[in-house]
């Protein structure tokens, strides 16, 4: 399979790449030096140059403050580049898919079902719905990915420091580097964070992507775990699997306010998917297994 992918550079990207290859795709991951997604141009020479199966498109702005700030930029990184990728996708006749989220959800819908309606409270979950609009009227064949609380490392840099924000996204990494340095690690506990939701591990995302793309599925999926937690729970999930000191947890309030509002729950459903792609989703501790093994092995 030939596989476009844009984003690789980043987090879940990276990720996406490492599966894929293994998986023996052939892959073009451009960067955004090379491939501008926000040049419709660019982005339909690039693709129609290699000639793809499939395009999966990751790459986004990843600063919630700036989203707001910035809405020209954001609107032209989030929904005109991927309008750019669909229409390159289009042209090339082949299968694309959109890496979204559960933040397209306001916090008090969990848990949300694939077919349940996006109410989105902040920027960046309104441009990934907006988004997710794009691929359902815009392309051939399109499919959504949805994931949720991405744990794992980063594979383009993984010797980049990790530190927790206000989604579920790194806690686990952050956590692990604090402990196994024996400094005591503040698991972040408030009413206007992302306190509970699908924690997913970044690699088993590619692995149902991949599953997605074999199966040439089209419409909306949740791409997660199979188990819900809290962000205490995922913590200690945590420290119990990777053999850490319980006595250096804590818990508390972040140390500032979130820079846009932020969902306080946001399980996902994911029943339809796993049915769908004929799989059963991890649990949370198969997942910590598995990134412990990763960790260890990079």
């Amino acid at each position: 399979m030939r596989i476009w992918l844009s984003g690789a550079g980043g987090f879940v990207g990276s990720n996406l790449a490492e599966v894929f290859t293994a998986r023996g795709a052939e892959l073009a991951a451009p960067s955004r030096a090379e491939v501008d997604v926000t040049d419709a141009a660019a982005v339909g020479r690039d693709v129609a140059g290699f000639a793809p199966d499939a395009v999966v498109h990751c790459a986004i702005l990843n600063d919630l403050t700036q989203l707001a700030a910035r809405r020209r930029d954001a609107w032209d990184g989030y929904v005109g580049a991927t309008r750019n990728v669909v229409d390159a996708a289009n042209d090339a006749g082949a299968q694309v898919v959109l890496i979204s989220t559960d933040w397209v959800f306001d916090g008090t819908q969990a848990p949300a079902t694939e077919d349940d309606p996006p109410n989105p409270i902040n920027a960046y979950g309104f441009l990934k719905a907006a988004c997710e609009l794009v691929v359902a009227e815009r392309a051939d064949r399109g499919a959504v990915a949805r994931i949720a609380g991405v744990q794992g490392m980063h594979r383009a840099r993984p010797r980049t420091l990790r530190v927790q924000d206000e989604g579920f996204g790194y806690l686990v990494a952050s956590l692990v580097d604090a402990l196994r340095a024996g400094a005591p690690f503040t698991v972040w506990e408030a009413e206007n964070i992302n306190m509970v939701a699908t924690p997913t591990l970044a690699t088993d995302v590619g692995e149902l992507i991949w599953r997605m793309l074999e199966r040439e599925r089209t419409g909306i999926h949740h791409c997660c775990g199979g188990e819900h937690a809290s962000r205490a729970e995922l913590a200690r999930a945590a420290v119990d699997v990777f053999g850490l000191d319980p006595e250096l947890l804590r818990f508390g309030p972040p140390p500032a306010a979130p820079g846009a509002p932020v969902p306080y729950d946001t399980r996902l459903d994911a029943s339809a998917t796993a049915a769908a792609l004929d799989v059963e989703l991890p649990s949370l501790r198969a997942q910590l297994l598995k990134l412990r093994g990763e960790f260890d092995g990079a």
